[in-house]
């Protein structure tokens, strides 16, 4: 085995550790986690969806720690403005010359692992002050640019209930999300571990698993996994029929206002590519398109009045379409 196979072979090594150790302090949500770290190696951004108490900010917290990264939680209120998360300048002097000048100061934003807690309490002046950053890795304040530290992952969390004061989030804002990840309650078994986990002397110590430097190794190899032709054009497919005005398909007509753009095309090959290299694989399966379509088109399928008042979902329209579209015959999976 050559050296560059065996930094590949090691570093796939590396990914079930990762999640095992995570899982010292998270009890289940496995599926959460996978899409997560999926998310992390294709070098997007995490959306997520629960209510209070499900551990949002430890999943995260923990995460940083086994990546050995530089965490910072942003608290999301009506009143954060976005020299706030972006930074400032502040006048300062030089003691020698006695001479004044504006240095910047950067605010916590500048940080590879950002928590942006309940990002829709604050208003849309301030979530945009995001849009940048998370497009193009770089902030820019009074004309000029300064480049964000790799690898820069934001995970954001919402709370689906108590919507009084809240902002929702702008489509724009939404497509840079690379997956919009939904948490649930834990099953009975998991719930009673938790309590028994977190109201004893006992904690657990989470080492770090990969460096930087190894991350953005891995999300270069994603890029490099294999997909067939074939899977291509299903991707595009399952995307392109969620469109109401570019679809036959009768129940999206009925029930979707809007469909997800090519940039939705692009996140689901993506994340199945990191998906295939979570699973040990350096090529697509249909498999992978098909688990990763629901994180990809949840925020990116706009459901109308008709939708809303029948209690349908973008997940069941995704599920549909899933079943609707023809799945390439020579991919398994």
């Amino acid at each position: 085995m050559d050296s560059t196979a065996k930094t590949v072979t090691d570093l796939l090594a590396k990914l079930p550790e990762l999640k095992k150790e995570i899982q010292k302090v998270i009890v289940g949500q496995d599926e959460v986690l996978d899409e997560i770290i999926v998310a992390l190696l294709a070098g997007g951004h995490c959306l997520l969806e629960g209510v209070p108490g499900l551990a949002k900010t430890l999943m995260v917290r923990t995460l940083s720690q086994a990546l050995a990264l530089q965490f910072r939680r942003i608290q999301f209120t009506p009143d954060l403005m976005p020299t706030d998360i972006v930074g400032t300048e502040i006048l300062e002097e030089d003691h020698t010359t006695g001479k004044r000048f504006f240095k910047f100061n950067k605010g916590p934003l500048f940080a590879n692992i950002i928590l942006a807690d309940e990002i829709n309490r604050t208003p849309p002046k301030t979530q945009s002050a995001l849009l940048e950053a998370m497009q193009e890795f770089e902030v820019t304040y009074a004309g000029q640019t300064y480049p964000l530290d790799r690898p820069f992952f934001i995970l954001a969390t919402q709370n689906p209930i108590e919507q009084a004061g809240t902002y929702p989030l702008p489509e724009a804002q939404l497509d840079r999300f690379l997956l919009y990840v939904k948490i649930a309650y834990p099953s009975r078994e998991e719930e009673i571990q938790v309590l028994s986990n977190t109201t004893g002397t006992k904690k657990a110590t989470i080492r770090p698993i990969l460096t930087a430097a190894e991350i953005q190794q891995m999300q270069q190899l994603v890029r490099e996994v294999t997909i067939n032709h074939d899977l291509v054009q299903y991707a595009g497919d399952i995307v392109r029929a969620t469109r109401p005005d570019d679809t036959q398909v009768t129940f999206v007509k009925e029930w979707v206002r809007w469909g997800a753009g090519p940039r939705a095309g692009q996140s689901l090959i993506l994340t199945a590519k990191a998906r295939a290299l979570c699973k040990g694989r350096y090529a697509v399966l249909t498999e992978d398109i098909a688990a990763m379509a629901y994180p990809v088109l949840r925020h990116r399928v706009l459901m109308n009045f008709k939708a809303d008042a029948e209690n349908i979902s973008s997940d069941q329209v995704t599920e549909m379409l899933l079943k609707e579209i023809k799945r390439p015959a020579t991919i398994l999976g």
